[in-house]
């Protein structure tokens, strides 16, 4: 896997993370499956949308998982008419008056490898105690967790659980968070799940490209041994930005100093980041108008001056990119499109996974615990969830 064996990769406390990034073309195909299964259930639940457009869906998670809400939400609000949110679970509980509201319709889904993080207990807790009309989507990876105990005979919950090995053992969430994503996406698209199935089904075969021969040219870029990374992209893709910095920050113990930022925020600021140790990654959208404002960065970082390199990523080839970017990388040579981009975005990290794995091993970091001192952990500890008194107001 990624140029090492099996040996190589236990030697080096990493072979769960490599097993995970690599299992996860397959895993999709196992992730169809599931909500193919549970199409039924699915349609009955998704009425209460039907029924009151007022309803309100927050995305909600912590890290991670927060990060996949990001990535779906503008997908959905393009899409439908319901209010689709993204509000982490950290914000929910410190401050539950800002977000749940007595009189509003709400669905939370719910994203948790583990389901035990304190933060989407107290989640659910807060919403049963504040919100009239409450139902809730469980997405997780864990059958023993405390949100699947939760949802056991309890009809305004639907859970759905990933395949098995997508909870992941290794420290960073990888297979869990293309395969919550994957699900959850399928979900909201339950109508359209047999065009859909296609596109995920080839999705899946160009993945496995990634992880058996595109991962060579990410180890080229591993060598240039720079120490300072950034992720853009705009609409969904910046929701995948931010998840890609967190999986290079987690793997690699803050080594390496890594950044996110949408397209066009990357001028306001963040763009003080890019020196001559600097990459640039930029998930190019296939939106035909925001690919201009992508290119128009994309040319900008490129033609200044400087060591820096600039990787443009993309469903199909673009000659423009190839034009102005150090590195193209693209997943699709068939003219047959692979649909909507937050589709993609499932094959997307695949490059960021593995990067992040091999710059993770390259600075000898143990890629199953990069943080040995317990200062991270796999599930957060030292929360304190505190009772909260509803006001008078609420």
């Amino acid at each position: 896997m990624f140029g090492l064996t099996e040996k190589e990769w236990k030697d080096k406390n990493g072979l769960n993370t490599a097993k995970e990034i690599y299992q996860q073309p397959e895993l999709w195909l196992e992730t169809i499956k599931i909500i193919e299964q549970n199409k039924n259930e699915i349609e009955g639940f998704l009425k209460r949308l039907s029924r009151n457009k007022n309803t309100k869906v927050i995305f909600t998670g912590a890290g991670t998982s927060a990060y996949v809400g990001e990535i779906i939400v503008p997908y959905l609000n393009s899409k439908y008419d319901c209010s689709f949110e993204a509000i982490a679970t950290t914000d929910i509980v410190s401050n539950p008056s800002f977000y749940l509201k007595r009189e509003s319709p709400t669905i939370i889904v719910s994203f948790a490898r583990s389901g035990n993080s304190p933060e989407s207990v107290a989640t659910y807790k807060l919403a049963e105690k504040l919100v009239e009309d409450i139902s809730h989507i469980f997405v997780t990876c864990n059958p023993e967790g405390e949100l699947a105990k939760i949802a056991e005979g309890n009809e305004n919950i639907l859970l759905l659980l990933m395949p098995e090995r997508s909870n992941d053992k290794g420290f960073a969430m990888t297979s869990s968070f293309t395969n919550m994503l994957l699900g959850s996406l399928l979900t909201f698209d339950i109508n359209s799940i047999d065009e859909i199935k296609d596109i995920v089904t080839r999705i899946s075969k160009l993945g496995t490209n990634i992880i058996n021969n595109a991962y060579r040219n990410i180890q080229e870029l591993v060598k240039l041994g720079y120490d300072r990374v950034v992720y853009l992209g705009s609409g969904s893709l910046s929701g995948l930005a931010r998840e890609s910095a967190l999986k290079l920050l987690e793997l690699t113990r803050g080594k390496v100093v890594s950044n996110y930022e949408s397209i066009l925020g990357f001028r306001h600021g963040p763009k003080s980041i890019v020196n001559d140790k600097t990459l640039v990654f930029a998930y190019i959208s296939e939106d035909e108008y925001t690919r201009r404002y992508d290119l128009d960065l994309v040319k900008e970082v490129y033609g200044e001056s400087g060591e820096h390199k600039l990787v443009t990523i993309s469903q199909s080839y673009h000659e423009e990119l190839e034009k102005h970017s150090d590195y193209h990388w693209f997943l699709n040579n068939e003219k047959k499109g692979l649909g909507d981009e937050v589709y993609s975005a499932v094959a997307y990290v695949l490059y960021a996974q593995i990067f992040a794995l091999m710059m993770s091993e390259k600075l000898g970091i143990e890629p199953d615990n990069p943080s040995p001192s317990g200062t991270v952990n796999r599930v957060v500890k030292g929360v304190t969830i505190y009772d909260y008194k509803i006001k008078r107001s609420e």
